[in-house]
């Protein structure tokens, strides 16, 4: 405890940018250090904006794939090195991304990482007309790009850990949350017509362009020039993590509670990973007449307003009183549980309406998960909230890999679809019986907490 009551957040920086916003100091001069109001609502539409178009960057290739592989000569294989590189790079920046943020700050960290692949994006049509080795570059090109962008979500979760209220965290969460449909959708269409009228260049030049314009206006509008300012001291003691800013590994992850959130959170993100990649194929083999923008769009314009309702509907509740913990372990039932009971019903049925609305449902309730464990890391360990975040999406993006594999090697050997989906039943199973045995609200990453251990 320190002088005045006050709880210290153990992983949390104690000096530099962020020890200002542990004060409690706003650019207005507040002691509040959450947002206002009418800034949580700017903050929200621009976070929702900044989500769709990280989506709309990372859909770039798999919506040119055709394209490129006619343009350069590849084969399926190749396509698919191309493909894979993304979720290696992806997996490498969660943790160090959400440590720094954690440090620094989330927006900082989220706007320069949104600058580095909107360059980036913009650049990859240019670079491929002054190189021979297309699949190369390509391959590290979507490399770089898992990189940089898996900074963003343990960004995301820092900063909306430091400067949202807890009643307030599962609305704001889903609703920045149902970026990542919006840009699938975005890029699906506009991404589309733009490949069919000027080229597959043309799409890296909308996507990277917009991202470009959106962190000149996030700069311009949300930000004055001291939060823009990084001290290049203040981030090496980030990346290097010293004896002062040091996360306390064995105190924290001795406490169930976080490892309950993390196996959670590994098994809805792997399961996430498996229906996004497997579905298409699932309904064009299924059902070989049936329209692809049906089954490609429907199921992800469900999920836009089920998780804005998970949002409204978790903060809703506390409100009225319920227990936080309560309310996480409900969402995340819904999320987990009643999505893989869609998802079982859809290896059942021979019927393609049918099977829309059991894809739809299962991939529209799985994101109940955002008002459930993705805001539970932060009622737990608010000052080290990205951290942690990140740990739980790399092993999920890790496992994830794997179980798109073993869904694809059990197509293969039983010829029977319901194999995959009795998988992603499983996995979700193992995360949600975690969460709600060991799963908590209260908040772990104080000193008082740790002397405790």
């Amino acid at each position: 405890m320190a002088a005045g009551g006050e709880n210290v957040p153990v992983c949390s920086a104690e000096h530099g940018p962020r020890a200002a916003q542990h004060d409690g100091m706003r650019k207005d001069g507040g002691g509040d250090p959450y947002w206002s109001r009418p800034e949580s609502r700017v903050w929200k539409v621009m976070l929702l904006l900044g989500t769709c178009l990280l989506y709309c960057a990372r859909v770039t290739v798999p919506i040119c794939a055709v394209a490129l592989s006619t343009r350069f000569d590849w084969d399926k294989k190749q396509s698919g090195i191309v493909l894979s590189s993304f979720f290696w790079g992806y997996c490498l920046t969660q943790i160090i991304g959400g440590h720094i943020s954690d440090q620094i700050g989330g927006e900082k960290v989220l706007l320069l990482s949104a600058s580095a692949w909107g360059f980036l994006t913009v650049l990859t049509p240019l670079l491929t007309h002054i190189t021979s080795a297309h699949l190369v570059f390509m391959t590290s090109s979507r490399f770089l790009m898992g990189l940089l962008q898996g900074v963003y979500f343990p960004s995301l979760a820092s900063l909306l850990s430091q400067k949202v209220r807890e009643n307030e965290r599962a609305f704001t969460y889903s609703t920045v949350g149902t970026g990542s449909q919006c840009g699938t959708l975005v890029i699906g269409g506009a991404g589309s017509l733009l490949l069919d009228w000027y080229g597959w260049e043309s799409v890296f030049y909308f996507s990277g362009l917009l991202t470009l314009l959106w962190v000149y206006c996030t700069c311009k509008y949300l930000l004055n020039e001291k939060e823009l300012i990084i001290p290049v001291d203040y981030l090496m003691r980030s990346l290097s993590i010293s004896k002062q800013t040091k996360v306390p590994w064995k105190q924290l992850f001795k406490k169930a509670p976080i490892w309950a959130v993390i196996i959670a959170q590994l098994s809805t993100a792997s399961t996430f990973f498996t229906l996004l990649s497997w579905l298409p194929t699932f309904f064009k083999e299924t059902f070989p007449e049936s329209k692809g923008w049906v089954f490609n769009v429907v199921p992800w314009l469900v999920a836009i307003p089920t998780s804005l309702f998970s949002g409204f509907l978790s903060d809703h509740l506390i409100n009225q009183g319920y227990k936080t913990i309560t309310i996480r372990k409900f969402m995340q039932v819904i999320g987990s549980g009643v999505s893989s009971v869609f998802a079982l019903c859809l290896g059942q049925t021979s019927s393609f309406c049918k099977a829309i609305v059991f894809a739809s449902a299962s991939v529209g309730l799985q994101t109940f998960n955002h008002s459930g464990i993705s805001v539970n890391v932060q009622d737990l360990a608010p000052s080290c909230a990205g951290l942690l975040f990140g740990v739980g999406n790399t092993g999920g993006a890790l496992l994830g890999v794997i179980c798109v594999y073993l869904a694809g090697y059990l197509i293969e050997t039983t010829g029977s679809w319901i194999s995959v989906f009795n998988l992603v039943a499983a996995v979700n199973s193992i995360g949600l019986c975690a969460f709600l045995v060991f799963g908590e609200a209260q908040r772990v990453d104080t000193d008082s907490a740790y002397v405790d251990l």
